[in-house]
């Protein structure tokens, strides 16, 4: 079995290049690769496109690589935490991609798959629709939407071992997996790397075949974006 096993964050980024499109997986603020976005804006590569549910907010996450100036292109779902992200699309200094979110996360888990388009109702009659087939269907109108696939994948688990086998927790399985499948070169950070033989196969969401490179994360922050309390 192949140790994938790198020492840390920096030399698992450290191919990254220029104009290169990545997925960073997660959820909100959730089950995002920290680690592996704190070192590319140590390596200073931009151009990037990055395919993502959300920006991050200003000061963490995607969030940190806008105000760096790296990214090129977003192409997402949910943006509205991030003022930088809003007020550099309003000066036309990033490109966006908007995508209705489980249209985009069948585009990813397609990618994956090897299915390279699908046919799906979301969109049919907006701006979404402009310059896509439609087809009709039993009576109903339907765009035709392309696989999302990526040069490097970044996602982050909970778990991990020396073969990249992967176990997520809670909200991270949104994104995280379907993103590892989709990936070219898929980097794995996760909170716990345990030895091979350590994780309980029926417990295994993402398999090693699909992950390259994985190394065990430190200093996760695990914010919350929106904090909602209740008053007694």
């Amino acid at each position: 079995m192949i140790n994938k096993v790198v020492k840390d964050a920096d030399e698992a980024v450290k191919d990254i290049h220029d104009n290169a499109v990545l997925m960073l997986g997660g959820f909100g603020l959730c089950g995002i690769p920290e680690n592996s976005i704190s070192a590319l804006l140590k390596t200073g590569v931009k151009g990037l496109t990055c395919i993502s549910n959300n920006a991050g907010v200003d000061d963490f996450g995607i969030g940190l690589m806008l105000k760096t100036r790296q990214v090129k292109k977003m192409i997402s779902s949910y943006v509205g935490e991030n003022a930088e992200f809003e007020r550099q699309l309003l000066a036309g200094e990033l490109e966006v991609d908007l995508i209705p979110q489980g249209t985009l996360a069948e585009r990813i888990r397609a990618g994956g798959a090897g299915i390279p388009a699908f046919f799906t109702p979301a969109g049919y009659g907006t701006e979404v629709a402009e310059g896509k087939e439609v087809r009709e269907f039993h009576g109903k109108k339907y765009l035709m939407e392309e696989w999302l696939q990526a040069d490097f994948s970044l996602v982050k688990a909970w778990k991990g071992d020396s073969a990249g086998n992967l176990i997520f927790k809670g909200t991270a399985r949104n994104f995280n997996p379907m993103m590892a499948a989709a990936g070219k070169i898929t980097i794995a950070e996760v909170e716990e790397l345990v030895p091979l033989g350590e994780l309980n196969p029926n417990e295994i969401h993402t398999p090693g075949i699909y992950v390259q490179r994985i190394f065990e994360g430190k200093n996760y922050e695990k914010r919350i974006e929106q904090l909602t309390v209740t008053q007694k």
